[in-house]
């Protein structure tokens, strides 16, 4: 991030932000965005969320439907442009944005959209790495005495390069116990679309990532893709292992309102 954004958000001033909120945290975890307002409040920030907003357009783009991942692109880049900062709860979301969509706009033929593209890029952050990088926050006064594990998504840390910042926001929970699994960075078998074309690569990959949740003896496993998340609780629930699944901003925010994913309420 530029200095220049970095001394903006950690002065006195109320930093406005956008919050994307992702076609599977609205559809499937709420709670997720709620608490990411909460976090996001808590370190002073005003909390928009524009109504207009839709998918991003990573399942058009992986799938090869640039046109349509283009169009979708437009609508995007036209709800969030007023905004200072945009803020992400997904690696996966927040790199779409930031790393393919000005490639989606020809610099020669559509100059003023590649700007425009380019523009939003740089103004969107992942939510970890927002709260670690931009705002400078940390959580020591929240209680969260659990043994927790943290998944990292191929998104998160291939294409944005976010690993610490969620360990570190963890670590200053009060109590928190972070006990890494091993492979720790390899992939769950989600990848979207991925899931649904090859189902059994899909299933020995996410069996392997199961086995490395329970080898660390964690209560909680915790990530910043909820797409990852889903596809692992899945996973565990149907081998009848009790790890409870929360995204991170739910565990940051100490907001167990709702049970963990893919478990009986």
């Amino acid at each position: 991030m530029e200095p220049s954004r970095q001394s903006a958000a950690r002065s006195h001033q109320t930093v406005r932000v956008a919050l994307f909120v992702t076609c599977l945290v609205d559809i499937f975890r709420p709670s997720a965005a709620f608490a990411t307002v909460k976090l996001l409040e808590e370190a002073g920030c005003e909390v928009i969320v524009p109504e207009t907003q839709t998918c991003c357009g990573q399942p058009a783009y992986n799938s090869g439907d640039r046109e349509a991942a283009r169009e979708i692109a437009k609508q995007v880049i036209a709800a969030f442009e007023t905004f200072p900062y945009v803020v992400v709860p997904s690696g996966s979301c927040a790199a779409m944005i930031a790393k393919h969509y000005p490639g989606l706009f020809d610099a020669e033929t559509e100059p003023s959209w590649r700007a425009r593209a380019e523009g939003l890029a740089s103004r969107t952050s992942e939510l970890t790495a927002f709260l670690a990088d931009i705002l400078g926050v940390d959580f020591s006064g929240r209680a969260y005495p659990r043994r927790v594990t943290y998944h990292d998504s191929c998104s998160s840390v291939r294409e944005l390069g976010v690993a610490s910042q969620p360990r570190a926001l963890l670590k200053s929970l009060d109590g928190l116990t972070l006990a890494e699994m091993s492979d720790r960075d390899v992939c769950c078998g989600f990848g979207g679309a991925f899931a649904l074309k090859y189902p059994e690569i899909s299933n020995a990959i996410v069996t392997q990532k199961a086995e490395r949740v329970v080898d660390t003896n964690a209560e909680v496993l915790t990530g910043a893709d909820l797409g990852c998340l889903m596809n692992i609780a899945g996973k565990l629930a149907r081998e009848g292992r009790v790890v409870e699944v929360r995204h991170i901003a739910e565990v940051l925010a100490g907001d167990d309102s709702e049970p963990g994913l893919c478990a009986e309420g």
